[in-house]
């Protein structure tokens, strides 16, 4: 009866230590995914945001071209703005779908890598 309760003692420490250890892994593997995603997220933001500062002096210097050639300033950033504007409403309703699909399975992709 004895060797019986040590057999199940035993079997109790492994189940625990096996438990302990399952969950260690599983947190390590959650600990790997996200830093490889934010590994990967954070030259992508600063590309991205390089991109928007060269856009936003590019449409500024854009915005006065115009507005020196047409007479006035303000005309020019009204010209800048409505391709923005048309350009948005372009993307939104032509390529939201697309955009959502793409950005969604390339997150997808970096936690399941």
């Amino acid at each position: 009866m004895e060797d019986n309760a040590k057999l199940i003692e035993s079997l109790l420490e492994k189940a625990a230590e096996y438990g302990k250890t399952s969950f260690e892994l599983a947190k390590l593997k959650v600990i790997d995914k996200i830093t490889d995603l934010v590994s990967s997220l954070v030259p992508q933001s600063v590309v991205f945001a390089l991109i928007m500062v060269f856009i936003l002096f590019f449409s500024l210097g854009l915005a006065f071209w115009l507005g020196e050639i047409i007479g006035k300033t303000y005309y020019g950033f009204f010209i800048v703005a409505g391709f923005y504007g048309i350009a948005g409403v372009i993307a939104h309703f032509f390529m939201h779908k697309k955009l959502k699909k793409i950005t969604g399975n390339y997150f997808i992709k970096q936690v399941l890598k």
